[in-house]
């Protein structure tokens, strides 16, 4: 038998915006525009968590990566890079410039002495490592 489900267009939409005045707060810059959104992947392998991140227009030195045991905070800024002329009149823009950051907790610590960061095309990829548990030692009573 097929699993029937109901399309609907909007849910997504309204999920969303719920989701940001209950969870984190909407991001606004003032001018009526939203800040961008970094898409993010996490995947696990061969006992590190592999992080890609795209940051479109983004420059290496204005990419910040922080990691505090299994907290990942991942900060970006996109500048604009060309002024409007005086006599120059802009049509239509949709491409959006400010701050965006996503932090997000990772399930074990990470090794952040072995943490690797190649960014290339856009996209940031982030290599940690998990940090090797503790050995449990056995307490014996007296």
């Amino acid at each position: 038998m097929a699993s029937i489900t109901r399309f609907d267009p909007f849910n997504e939409l309204v999920d969303d915006l719920f989701k940001g005045f209950l969870v984190r707060p909407v991001s606004y810059d003032g001018r009526g525009e939203a800040l961008p959104r970094m898409k993010v992947d996490v995947s696990e392998k061969n006992g590190a968590y592999l992080v890609t991140a795209e940051l479109a227009g983004v420059r290496k030195d204005d990419i910040q990566v922080t990691v505090d045991g299994a907290q990942v905070t991942l900060a970006a800024e996109t500048k604009r890079e060309r002024e409007v002329a005086e006599d120059e009149r802009v049509l239509h823009t949709e491409r959006t410039f400010g701050k965006a950051s996503r932090s997000f907790t990772l399930p074990q610590e990470i090794d952040e002495a072995k943490v690797e960061a190649k960014f290339r095309d856009g996209v940031l990829e982030l290599t940690l490592p998990k940090k090797a548990a503790a050995a449990r030692k056995q307490i014996s009573i007296q």
